[in-house]
């Protein structure tokens, strides 16, 4: 028995190590890190708090070809992630029909294909209302949305203020945990190989089932972040933001044109006013500087003149 205990201790030992092995850095325990295999299909609810679980699709988690980086080997798969944002801007009343068009032919698609994130409408005045709305598809069916969004645009007179594509190179991130995912589930079983032989003492055997539960809970966090990361290439994402066109003359805003002709003799009343009244406050003072200036000239100025008058 105490020999059996010696081979036991440096076993979790080892194991233990192995644990702390399976970084993106190590190369010891896994030989080939090449693709990683499929990611299990994703409930809605669990990523957007939906009640419909999302149903399995072939292509899910698949990686969508990129453009060709100098570092990436030739015939690499790479995983990206792809983010839109679009501006428009739409005569008056056209922003919360146009908003409620786009929520409909997202859900109308399924939650297989779009998905909406949130949409707000904020209404400044009736005549100012802006809104905005994010969603995750699908990249091909966003591709044709966007398309189908530009010329809904223009038939109702608006215009595209703006728009943006971003993409994000994920390749290294999933491949380095999905090889994290290989070395735990490696270490999984072989700790569950030692509990099903049951060699050791009561401790020995507690020590291993404590390191099972710890490499359990790893696996479970690093499967979780490898769906999140295939979810992100899998669908992108799209922000669209809504403004109204603002009129010269609205209701709300009134004619400042207009308004200025109509005051005209009431800001000109005000002017003349003001004059007077500066006037009519300045006068004390303008007698009473005339008063200095003449006694100035008749009295001080002459005595100054004959005191520096040189004697003959």
């Amino acid at each position: 028995m105490m020999h059996i205990k010696k081979l036991i201790a440096p076993t979790v030992l080892a194991l233990g190590l192995l644990a702390g092995c399976g970084g993106p850095d190590s190369g010891g325990i896994i030989a080939d890190r090449g693709r990683p295999s499929a990611a299990p299909v994703m409930e809605e609810a669990t990523i957007y708090g939906g009640a419909d679980q999302m149903a399995a699709d072939e292509s899910y988690g698949e990686p969508i070809a990129g453009p060709d980086r100098p570092d990436a080997e030739p015939g690499a798969e790479q995983y990206i992630a792809y983010s839109h944002s679009l501006g428009l801007r739409l005569p008056k009343g056209g922003v919360d029909a146009m908003m409620q068009a786009h929520v409909k032919a997202c859900r109308e698609a399924g939650t297989n294909t779009c998905i909406v994130i949130n949409s707000n409408v904020y209404n400044s005045n009736e005549d100012y209302v802006s809104g905005n709305m994010s969603l995750r598809a699908r990249p091909d069916w966003i591709e044709t949305f966007l398309g189908a969004v530009d010329e809904a645009t223009e038939t109702a007179g608006g215009d595209i203020t703006s728009r943006s594509t971003s993409a994000e190179d994920l390749t290294r991130s999933i491949i380095d945990t999905s090889s994290r995912l290989d070395a735990q589930k490696i270490l999984q079983g072989r700790l569950e190989g030692l509990l099903e032989r049951r060699d050791g003492t009561l401790g020995d055997l507690l020590q291993i089932e404590r390191e099972l539960a710890r490499v359990t809970g790893e696996i479970e966090s690093i499967e979780a972040q490898l769906k999140a990361l295939r979810l992100r290439v899998a669908m992108s994402s799209l922000d669209i933001s809504y403004e109204t066109k603002r009129e010269p003359f609205s209701a709300s805003r009134g004619n400042p044109l207009g308004e200025a002709f109509g005051d005209f003799f009431y800001n000109l009343s005000m002017a003349l006013g003001s004059v007077i009244t500066a006037f009519a406050i300045g006068l004390p003072w303008l007698i009473l500087l005339g008063i200095l200036m003449f006694i100035w000239l008749r009295a001080i100025w002459p005595w100054v003149r004959r005191r520096r008058k040189p004697k003959a």
